[in-house]
């Protein structure tokens, strides 16, 4: 891995741990191996090598994402094979912890990869949904965007209901009482 790599990598574990203001440059080129003359040959800064870490972050997430997405089986058992992949739940989401962070928040730049991908995630959920209740799998009185919505929120919510609980269980049990709503609506 290069040292561009080794710098984005880095950041990316720091926002998730810190958040933005916990990650110092001092803190990304100690986990990097990577002297500050390296970090400013890279980067313009701490901002524009948060952005790449976000950035990436988002890129994989929605990578992770559509694998299962636009794997085999219904419609449900997409969305299922995505909502109980193996995850660290008492982490929680690399994405969805930024939107805690003031910092990212207030920033226009920073907070555009994290507002893209919930809207991205949400808007391929509906996709499904609508491709599931057109196909006559779902029933169709669903309404695939606000379903999609309520999916993500179940999500984002399990983690932190997780991490307050410090048990993967609890978010487990989020996703199968999501889960179980979606499949009420099957045909």
């Amino acid at each position: 891995m290069d040292t561009r790599e080794r710098l984005i990598a880095s950041t990316r574990e720091l926002l998730w741990e810190r958040g933005y203001v916990g990650t110092s440059p001092k803190a990304i080129q100690e986990r990097s191996g990577a002297g500050q003359g390296s970090m400013y040959h890279h980067f313009r800064g701490k901002p524009d090598l948060a952005l790449a870490a976000i950035s990436r972050s988002a890129e994989e997430l929605r990578g992770r994402a559509e694998a299962e997405f636009g794997g085999p089986g219904t419609t449900v058992e997409r969305i299922s094979a995505y909502l109980r992949r193996e995850r660290d739940a008492l982490k929680g989401c690399p994405v969805g912890r930024l939107t805690q962070d003031p910092d990212v928040m207030a920033d226009p730049d920073l907070r555009r990869p994290v507002e893209e991908t919930f809207a991205w995630l949400t808007d391929r959920l509906a996709g499904l949904l609508a491709e599931g209740r057109a196909n006559g799998e779902l029933d169709t009185g669903l309404d695939p965007a606000s379903t999609a919505t309520a999916l993500v929120a179940v999500l984002q919510g399990g983690y932190v209901l997780a991490r307050a609980a410090d048990s993967a269980d609890v978010y487990a049990r989020a996703m199968d009482g999501a889960l179980g709503l979606l499949t009420a609506h099957v045909r």
